[in-house]
């Protein structure tokens, strides 16, 4: 009996042939059940094709799918010369590059397990992520990150060997547990010589039901818990999305989120693998603007922060236009505006409005559209965090289709997604195809699926609290079904504020339209148990310098700028504003800034630049009382 004969019953669909039914497993993309496989039949059938660019010295260049696997098996053979076993964890602690997904993928390939380390953490908890996850080998990107282990190295006796990346400012460096990643190569071509079968034969072994990647949740209520996901959890998530929202082998994608992210990991890692797609990674968080117009992609997953950001930068130089651009822009936005309601309606746009759309188009749109670098966006999706529906509606309106789609670590990054011909903004979408959604009495949302993960690693008392007697994933997020099946998020349930009066409030709703105003980055909502809301707010600090120096506000230090009466009485204008929207038992009564420029770094900060609710009431609560 041939392999083909034992899949079940499998169709095409936009150029990939995928599981008929997906509502049970194991899962296919083109025959291949595991990552490992699918990665080896692409690059046995691309070869020269370009997988991936990364920019040196200022400029892009290409690596082919060839590159790619002859990186990831000399890497993977390099380990298993050094003894990596089945089953045991490696662990990365590199901003994204084309090595993060060599290493990545070449400990999948001898069937170890992956697991990123954010480089924001620190030495202590590294140390953890390391013990805690049984690592045998670590990965560091350059001097930087080595310095983090060597504070901590006689804190990890399992560790059998750490692999420096950039030799840069290393050179003549020596310690007998460290090598670099140059080295590990050379072990792996040796060991690909003397058995040239090996990495053919690892391959082979890997299953769909084996765990692929450790993924460690930020945390923010206790130690980080390791979410353990099979390769039958990551080829399910990649095909049932693949399905709603293709990727094409002429895509460019970029790559900016940290690859320790289960969003960023699925979307610039296993996808492009089953689509024959291009990755560019962006040079650094700070150049994610600029890399954005160089690469022009054709799609492209952000969190909201982004989103918003780069919303607000088009609202800034608007600010600064004279009136007849004003004006322009307004008629622009109106006749974007209009197209998008009749499309999102699914009704044809009246002759009248066509023609002025058009016009518009040619005269603001397509040059707004290229100086944000989405000339090109067939698709952009939103995720990790909600959305304000405002945001959506002003970049549908300016022809930057962006989704909104939901998912979290332990769905493998994906439960919801909106699809280009059945989007409802409000809502992020209906399951995936062969998932099943339902609602608590409590009203949490509960999940379904074939990328509900394994477990997390060494913790079965926290994994029995993940899941329903019945076997069903418990999300803590609470929300509703309309009766089209999208699902409308309103809130995480240890979020909801029960007001002195016996209210019950989620404050998402009320954040998100706060954000919405280009200077305000974050907002936490404060009111459990108390008489009334109030918020702490971030203010984005570029938008707030430009409006204090436009204005001649004088400060000389970010305290200073959020002290200042003229930047107080914008964010108070701005939550009167939005107050208008909400029932008065909702409304925002006082708010404070918080007066310290916060970075990834900063405790109060998630790896993807959310606030820590929990973390953040706890610091601040001098703040709080402040406003009670």
């Amino acid at each position: 009996m041939s392999m083909t004969d034992t899949l079940p019953p499998q169709e095409k669909v936009h150029g990939l042939m995928i599981n008929a039914d997906l509502s049970q497993g194991p899962f296919y993309i083109d025959g291949m059940d595991t990552t490992p496989k699918l990665l080896r039949l692409r690059c046995q059938t691309l070869g020269d094709r370009t997988a991936h660019r990364e920019k040196t010295f200022g400029i892009w260049r290409s690596h082919s799918w060839n590159d790619y696997f002859i990186r990831a098996k000399h890497l993977g053979l390099g380990l298993l010369s050094l003894g990596l076993q089945r089953g045991e964890v490696v662990s990365i602690l590199s901003e994204d590059s084309k090595e993060w997904m060599y290493t990545d993928m070449g400990v999948q390939c001898v069937g170890g397990i992956c697991s990123g380390v954010y480089t924001t953490d620190s030495a202590s908890q590294l140390e953890y992520l390391v013990n805690n996850s049984d690592s045998r080998f670590l990965f560091v990107e350059n001097d930087e990150q080595l310095d983090k282990f060597l504070q901590v190295r006689d804190n990890m006796p399992d560790l059998a060997k750490v692999i420096v990346m950039d030799r840069e400012g290393l050179h003549g460096f020596t310690d007998p547990h460290i090598i670099f990643l140059d080295e590990l190569y050379d072990l792996g071509s040796a060991y690909d010589a003397a058995n040239p079968q090996a990495f053919d034969a690892a391959i082979d072994a890997t299953k769909p039901e084996d765990t692929a990647i450790l993924v460690y949740t930020s945390g923010t209520t206790g130690k980080p818990k390791g979410a353990m996901i099979s390769h039958g959890n990551l080829m399910y998530s990649v095909a049932a999305g693949l399905r709603d929202a293709p990727t094409f082998d002429t895509d460019d994608q970029l790559c900016f989120l940290p690859l320790c992210h289960i969003l960023e990991r699925v979307f610039s890692v296993n996808a492009p693998i089953a689509a024959g797609s291009t990755t560019n990674f962006a040079e650094s968080p700070e150049t994610i603007f600029d890399n954005l117009q160089e690469v022009s992609p054709q799609t492209f997953v952000a969190v909201p922060r982004l989103w918003e950001k780069i919303y607000s930068q088009v609202a800034i130089r608007i600010g600064d236009a004279t009136g007849v651009q004003k004006w322009a822009y307004a008629q622009a936005l109106k006749a974007g505006g209009a197209r998008a309601a009749c499309l999102a309606e699914g009704k044809p746009l009246p002759f009248g409005a066509n023609l002025a759309y058009r016009f518009w188009d040619l005269a603001l749109l397509q040059n707004l559209r290229r100086m944000i670098g989405m000339d090109r966006l067939r698709r952009g999706g939103s995720g990790a965090a909600p959305i304000s529906p405002e945001l959506l509606q002003w970049y549908h309106a300016i022809g930057v289709p962006v989704l909104e789609g939901y998912g979290m670590t332990e769905s493998s990054g994906v439960i919801c997604i909106n699809c280009d011909d059945t989007n409802k903004i409000g809502t992020v979408g209906r399951a995936l195809p062969g998932a099943e959604i339902r609602i608590s009495d409590e009203g949490e949302i509960q999940y379904k699926a074939g990328n509900v993960f394994q477990g997390y690693w060494k913790n079965p008392e926290k994994t029995a609290e993940t899941f329903t007697e019945d076997g069903w994933l418990r999300t803590g997020d609470v929300g509703m079904l309309d009766n089209q099946g999208f699902l409308k998020i309103t809130g995480r349930l240890k979020d909801i504020i029960i007001t002195a009066g016996g209210k019950n409030i989620t404050p998402a709703e009320i954040e998100n339209k706060l954000k919405f105003s280009p200077y305000i980055s974050d907002v936490v909502v404060i009111g459990d148990k108390r008489k009334f809301l109030t918020c702490l707010v971030m203010i984005d600090q570029e938008n707030v310098e430009k409006f204090a120096q436009d204005r001649r506000v004088p400060f000389s230090n970010y305290a200073s700028l959020c002290a200042a009466p003229e930047v107080q009485d914008l964010i108070r204008e701005t939550v009167e504003e939005v107050n208008k929207d909400f029932a008065r038992v909702e409304q925002i009564k006082d708010f404070r800034l918080i007066d310290v420029l916060l970075t990834a770094d900063d405790d109060e900060l998630t790896p993807t630049m959310k606030l820590k609710r929990s973390f953040v009431e706890t610091k601040h609560a001098e703040l709080i009382s402040q406003m009670y």
